[in-house]
């Protein structure tokens, strides 16, 4: 019977891991889970589900984050403003996308002149111009 007792108070001072804590992420699977089930997406929600769903979520977060700081640092900037989401979203092909329709305020646009509104260039030799053609 005393051994019994050592057994409970051993278990009992168990510390409080959290799940995304288990799952080595650093976005809360608790408010995800919380959130999939006052949404009523599903009658049911998984155990699996959020763990998966805060793991997606924190992957594009760090991957825009990244291209972000590297658009700030080509700005000769140290803090990443909405130009630098902008910049970071519309310049990578996947992400941009997948925010196609997304409006990002204060974001403005990427700088493009149409080839049309160039100015011409005048050459005087006609062998440039059948080259090109070719």
């Amino acid at each position: 019977m005393a051994g019994r007792g050592k057994a409970i108070g051993a278990g009992g001072s168990k510390k409080a891991t959290s799940r995304s804590s288990k799952a080595g992420l650093q976005f809360p699977v608790g408010r995800i889970a919380r959130f999939l089930k006052a949404g009523k997406y599903a009658e049911r929600v998984g155990a699996g589900a959020p763990v998966y769903l805060a793991a997606v979520l924190e992957y594009l977060a760090a991957e825009v984050l990244e291209l972000a700081g590297n658009a700030a640092r080509d700005n000769k900037k140290t803090r990443i403003v909405p130009r630098h989401i902008q910049l970071a979203v519309r310049n990578d092909e996947e992400l941009s996308k997948l925010l196609g329709t997304v409006t990002i305020a204060n974001g403005g646009v990427l700088p493009n002149i149409h080839n049309n509104l160039l100015p011409k260039k005048a050459s005087a030799s006609g062998g440039s111009k059948a080259s090109a053609d070719e």
